[in-house]
Order: structure tokens, then C-alpha cells, then sequence
């Protein structure tokens, strides 16, 4: 089995040691190549160029940006239906972020260490799974994606963040981004096939549950999904203080199950378009995309295959 090692040396938990042993372990079982990054997209360059020259394996170790990158370049000929494009390389993760909502969320575990003999278990025993993805706009997210107040929020984290990235940080970017929202409240208009229009100020769209982590605790908005359903729509048409507080206590509980009256929900969607009244940011899996007056979201079901 021929794959690549992607190495993020700026993710929150990665070491030079951690990587070293990484790659030991991992080149027992298979011929290996070993990339460290060292610039925005190269991780996408690398995996790109392993799907295209046939690896088996490209293994992402660092966060969920690091993830994303990879997941993007695996699937960058595959013009948005994987089944289509041949053979793409498997995806293993050893989370070396500060969240690692994906690796988490596909029952990873967070430590790199066991992520590792994990990963090393399920190449000797061949256990593998398929996952779906989300597309919007041309670009792949494994968890999450978003238009409005969560986008303005990892705008200005990653202004600031660097390896010290925690969840205060997180925090403190969502009160200031709620008190004084970059771009202003534009009305947004969500449309879902076989339903009336309807209007948000904010929209969050997810490929799974937990939609994030805040510190060792799920923040749940769409329960019922998963990656192996449809998308989870989750838009507040109000962003009053009785409004946030009730959702996002409703997000914390353990078992959580969104509603109010000002909650627009639903669980595995195929397809979501929301369009926005001026440019509004536009974030996927916790990156800053850009700001896109209009966003189409598309589930892409059994997109790729995760060995763990």
C-alpha cells in the first residue's frame, strides 16, 4: 500500500517528535511518503497530487483545516460525485488540532497517540467506512458549514489565532461578533425543495452531530444527522438575547433537541440553497471562505472512504 503522511507542524497539538513516531509506525505497514505543510492549500496540493498519481492512503495529521484540505484535494477531479472520477484514496486522521470536530465526530480518538494504534489496527484488519460529505459552492466540508454569525466568528479567530487556539477564544470572537457583526444582519433566504422560502439572519448548516466542541463538551444543533444522512439545517430568522441564550443552553444538553419559534430546523436534507440580501462570510469546516451573497448545499452521499 503506497500513501502519504500530510504533517501540519502549526497545528495546536503537533510535535516534530509526535510526527517522527507517526511515521515510524505508519511506514511498518506501508510505504510511506511524509509532507510537512507550509502554506495555506498545500495540504490540498499534496493529497491532489496523490489521488492523481494513484496512492492508497493520504493519512492528515494536524486540525480540522488540515483535514479539510486533504478531503478537498482527494476529490478535486471528482466534479462533485466521487463514483465518478475511479479510484480516490482512503483518509486517515491523527487529529494534532485544538477541536478535531471531524475525528471526533467519526468516533476517532482526540489523543494521537491511541488516534495512531487505531489507525495502525485498522490497516492490519482492513475495517474501513464510507462517510457522505457536504459540497457548497465547490467546496467539500465533512462537518459544518455556515452563513452568517458562525462565519463572522471564524473570521475573526483567524485573525488571531496560531497555536495557542482554545475555546475562550472562540467565545470571546462570538460575543463581539454578536454585539457588532462585521457585515451587518443581512436578511437571508433559505429555500429547501418542496417547501415555502423562508428568512434568517444567520444559517448553520451540518454533515454531522456534534456540530462543534466547545472545550470537551458537543454542542449539538442537528441531532439527527449524521454521515450517513442528508444535511442538518439549523437558521434563526432573530438573534435577541432570549433567542441565543435558549439555543445555545438547548445546544449544551447532552441529548439535545432543537426548537423555538425563531428556529428554522431540519434534519437530513439533500439539498439547501440559501441566498443572502448583500454579502454576508461564508465559512466551511471552521475556515473562512469568503463572502458569497448566494450558497447552494448539496449532500453527497458515501463521498469517501475513512479507515479507522
Amino acid at each position: 500500500m503506497r500513501a502519504i503522511l500530510v504533517v501540519n507542524p502549526q497545528a495546536t497539538s503537533t510535535t516534530a517528535g509526535g510526527r517522527d513516531v507517526l511515521a515510524h509506525a505508519l511506514a511498518s505497514q506501508v510505504k510511506l511518503d511524509v509532507v510537512e505543510t507550509d502554506y495555506r492549500g498545500h495540504a490540498l496540493a499534496v493529497a491532489r497530487s496523490a489521488a492523481r498519481d494513484g496512492f492508497d492512503l493520504v493519512v492528515a495529521h494536524g486540525g480540522d483545516g488540515t483535514v479539510n484540505e486533504v478531503v478537498n484535494g482527494l476529490l478535486a477531479d471528482s466534479a462533485g460525485a466521487p463514483g465518478r472520477s475511479g479510484s480516490v484514496p482512503m483518509l486517515g486522521v491523527v487529529p494534532g488540532g485544538s477541536a478535531n470536530v471531524f475525528a471526533r465526530a467519526a468516533g476517532l480518538p482526540a489523543d494521537p497517540v491511541e488516534a495512531t494504534h487505531q489507525l495502525l489496527t485498522a490497516l492490519e484488519t482492513e475495517r474501513t467506512r464510507r462517510i457522505g460529505l457536504g459540497l457548497a459552492d465547490g467546496h467539500w466540508f465533512t462537518f459544518n458549514a455556515g452563513l452568517g454569525w458562525d462565519a463572522d466568528v471564524v473570521g475573526r479567530v483567524a485573525k488571531r489565532r496560531g497555536k495557542q487556539t482554545s475555546a475562550s477564544l472562540y467565545l470571546r470572537a462570538a460575543v463581539r461578533s454578536y454585539f457588532r457583526p462585521p457585515l451587518g444582519r443581512p436578511t437571508l433566504t433559505v429555500r429547501i425543495p418542496g417547501e415555502e422560502p423562508a428568512e434568517a439572519v444567520t444559517a448553520f448548516v451540518s454533515n454531522t452531530d456534534p456540530w462543534t466542541y466547545l472545550g470537551e463538551r458537543p454542542v449539538h444543533l442537528n441531532s439527527g444527522c449524521s454521515f450517513e444522512t442528508g444535511l442538518g439545517l439549523f437558521a434563526l430568522n432573530g438573534l435577541r438575547l432570549p433567542t441565543v441564550f435558549t439555543h445555545v443552553r438547548q445546544a449544551l444538553l447532552t441529548e439535545s433537541d432543537q426548537h423555538g419559534r425563531r428556529l428554522l430546523r431540519r434534519d437530513d436534507v439533500p439539498l439547501i440553497r440559501i441566498d443572502a440580501a448583500e454579502p454576508v462570510n461564508f465559512q466551511v469546516d471552521g475556515d473562512l471562505v469568503g463572502q458569497r451573497t448566494r450558497v447552494e448545499f448539496q449532500s453527497v452521499p458515501d463521498a469517501l472512504t475513512v479507515v479507522g
